[in-house]
């Protein structure tokens, strides 16, 4: 497989500390996504498999009442499905997001992380396809373990044509 930047930097990195690896991916991802780095969201892990992701409740992201603002907790949601997509196409793919489906259920309590997910079939189908889309189960949870948000993430992958 020819592998895409982010994945040939996680591999470059895996065997340093995990604060020090996700420190440096999250630089990566920041430096490219421009709006997760101004709304300073977190890595937490990333594996091929995994990623857990964190917005903190902080004043640049709230809302009128002083909890995150919708558009944070979509945010960390899109970004955790989005890098895991990411990391397993090869290079010369592009993730796209497709459909962006969410339920606001209850008042976030403090920080949000999201966990995305990818099952082995998934993984191989953004190997083996040149295009094709897959849904990322993305899960929440707020500092007082209760899940203000559910999503569902579609996210499609295409390769370019050449310019």
């Amino acid at each position: 497989m020819n592998k895409s930047t982010l994945r040939r930097a996680y591999d470059g990195l895996i065997k340093l500390p995990a604060a020090v690896r996700n420190r440096a991916l999250q630089a990566l991802f920041c430096t490219n996504v421009k709006y997760a780095g101004t709304s300073g969201i977190e890595f937490l892990e990333l594996s091929p498999q995994r990623t857990v992701m964190r917005v903190r409740n902080r004043k640049k992201v709230q809302n009128h009442i002083g909890g995150l603002h919708a558009l944070a907790m979509a945010l960390v949601g899109e970004s955790a499905t989005g890098v895991l997509v990411a990391l397993n196409l090869p290079a010369g793919r592009t993730p796209v997001i497709k459909h962006m489906g969410i339920d606001y259920t209850k008042r976030c309590q403090g920080d949000l992380i999201a966990t995305a997910t990818l099952r082995p079939e998934q993984i191989q189908a953004m190997q083996n396809d040149a295009k094709g889309e897959v849904t990322v189960p993305v899960s929440f949870s707020d500092q007082k373990q209760q899940s203000p948000i559910e999503a569902r993430m579609v996210w499609a992958w295409i390769t370019p044509r050449a310019q």
